[in-house]
């Protein structure tokens, strides 16, 4: 059984990775070496940012439970408010940009495959498969 406080076992340590534009934190609690088959994160993305992002090597869920911003699908071109209740998934390798809104938005992600824990997203927006 695995069993963490965000507070005590996460924030300050090597499992909370800041973007290195400061847009977004990713608080990793569940990664590859924990063997569950994904991780699990919590992402705070901060107001009036604009982040790219293309997972190429991961599909990933979404889940607001606070703030707001918006998705915009680079492939469509469709763009899709964020709130609380909010859940999108990225089925499809889907290139997108995300957009931080008037508040932090606290987001709850599910990652497959599970990532290492210190990747951080390259020039075009994509984690690498690490082993």
């Amino acid at each position: 059984m695995i069993v963490l406080d965000i507070n005590k076992d996460v924030i300050g340590t090597d499992k909370e990775v800041h973007a290195e534009d400061g847009q977004w934190v990713s608080r990793r609690m569940l990664l590859k070496g924990d063997n569950m088959g994904f991780s699990f994160h919590e992402t705070i993305i901060k107001a009036n940012t604009k982040t790219h992002i293309h997972y190429q090597n991961h599909l990933e869920a979404v889940y607001c439970v606070a703030g707001n911003g918006k998705i915009e699908d680079l492939k469509t071109g469709k763009v899709h408010e964020i709130y609380d209740g909010v859940m999108y998934a990225l089925n499809e390798h889907d290139d997108h940009n995300l957009y931080g809104g008037t508040e932090d938005m606290r987001l709850i992600c599910v990652f497959n495959p599970p990532i290492k824990g210190t990747e951080n997203h390259d020039e075009n927006g994509v984690y690498p498969l690490e082993d």
